[in-house]
């Protein structure tokens, strides 16, 4: 489950809030995945590239998610380390844009949240080079059960390389459908800690 910024903590007028208030509804709703964002990233040679995470945490902080970070996303952003994501909710035709610098979180902060998983997950993220080539699907079968009969029964540590990372934003729009396309959408922009807000022409 994500966590997100404690009621007690929001204003009503920073987009933090509204972005937790959003999602609460979606949760309540029933939605499926309504943490699910797509991420994209760009790399030193300039070309985007784009794919569908889980969000884990929003607070004041950022938006935060795990990965293994020698995979692809996590070598990008180390080369460039700033990224976009979006949510899109169809039940209310709502859409939030985020922009922002990205930044590692600490291996206290990748354990707490580590033990949180479920064991086999733990065990897939411990087999698995994110988005190496494979030869078949049997060989990282078997090195599940390797790994199974290894632990005994234990959990494997956290690797080293499976880590969190925030994204701190700069930029956050929400986007609302309105009939004959004339969407609302405002922007709120950081400049020097504060959030000012602008409406945006659809």
């Amino acid at each position: 489950a994500s966590r997100m910024l404690p009621a007690g903590n929001m204003k009503a007028d920073d987009p933090i809030a509204r972005f937790t208030r959003w999602f609460r509804e979606e949760v309540a709703a029933g939605t499926n995945h309504p943490e699910a964002m797509a991420l994209a990233t760009c790399g030193s040679d300039a070309m985007p590239s784009v794919r569908y995470i889980l969000l884990k945490q929003a607070d004041a902080r950022g938006f935060s998610f795990y990965t293994d970070i020698r995979s692809p996303k996590g070598r990008q952003m180390a080369q460039n380390p700033r990224a976009a994501m979006v949510f899109y909710w169809p039940r209310k035709g709502r859409q939030v844009r985020i922009d922002g610098s990205v930044e590692r979180m600490t291996a206290d902060e990748a354990d707490e949240y580590w033990v949180t998983r479920p064991i086999a997950s733990r065990i897939s993220g411990s087999v698995s080079h994110q988005s190496d080539r494979l030869k078949s699907r049997q060989e990282l079968v078997a090195r599940v059960a390797k790994l199974r009969r290894e632990l005994r029964g234990k959990a494997p540590v956290r690797p080293n390389y499976w880590l969190g990372l925030r994204v701190v934003p700069n930029r956050i729009e929400f986007w609302v459908q309105a009939p004959f396309r004339l969407h609302h959408r405002e922007l709120f922009v950081r400049r020097g800690g504060q959030w000012r807000k602008t409406l945006l022409q659809p």
